[in-house]
């Protein structure tokens, strides 16, 4: 009797676990499609992305949030929306809320893989997870960060290989947000910096976005390479 107790108190777990599952799934499946919609509907730029935040006032910080978080899954640049959040919040405000955006659409992603499997995933992406996913679970935090360091690199395909990996959730986190950090602050720094177009401090941002397209086109070859050399090609 205690042992069919326990199985029912088990089962009774589970059921509530994946009811929490596909219902969030469902959450997030619709706001996907809502935003598809929008974006599908609007000559989408930066002055259009500006115009949409700003008209819901108080909850601009809120919307732009998911559409950073959310947007990003429909293959849209996310830089062309983090130029945004700066042009719209200036560079501190725009700053914390593209990192805050980053990091729930990562985890979104992270989590598709990490419950629902690779035929989702592979159905969402086409590149090559599985040398990333070896790559992450070798030597985790490190690859994640560093990966995270290179603006080129995909960012949903990096979070859906980290989901494959034995990787915790808190270090895939923390490495997303250290690693983000240079290509967050040049690129919302460029949208902070276009109200003054012509000014010495406009001019900087284009001098950074430039250095770090370098430096990112540098450290991926020599990411590339260092990985063929252990036997991982990801840039088939």
């Amino acid at each position: 009797m205690i042992q069919n107790s326990d199985n029912e108190k088990v089962n009774t777990k589970k059921f509530h676990q994946n009811i929490i599952k596909y219902t969030l799934s469902v959450g997030v499946v619709g706001a996907i499609v809502f935003l598809i919609y929008k974006i599908s509907r609007m000559n989408i730029g930066i002055k259009e992305i500006q115009s949409y935040v700003e008209g819901f006032g108080g909850l601009a910080p809120v919307v732009y949030i998911l559409i950073f978080a959310l947007v990003p899954l429909t293959l849209f640049p996310d830089s062309i929306i983090a130029i945004s959040g700066g042009l719209i919040f200036g560079l501190a405000k725009g700053y914390i809320f593209t990192t805050i955006g980053a990091l729930i659409g990562g985890t979104i992603s992270f989590y598709i893989s990490r419950y629902f499997g690779r035929d989702v995933v592979k159905k969402l992406t086409k590149d090559k997870l599985d040398n990333i996913e070896n790559m992450i679970n070798e030597k985790g935090f490190t690859i994640v960060f560093l990966l995270r360091l290179i603006p080129l690199f995909p960012f949903d395909v990096i979070s859906y290989g980290a989901g494959f990996t034995s990787i915790k959730y808190r270090d895939f986190a923390i490495a997303t947000v250290l690693g983000t950090i240079p290509g967050i602050l040049v690129f919302t720094n460029i949208g902070a910096k276009s109200v003054d177009i012509g000014s010495s401090s406009f001019y900087a941002s284009i001098a950074a976005l430039i250095l770090l397209l370098f430096t990112s086109m540098v450290l991926k070859k020599k990411f590339l390479n260092s990985k063929k050399s252990e036997g991982y090609d990801i840039d088939k």
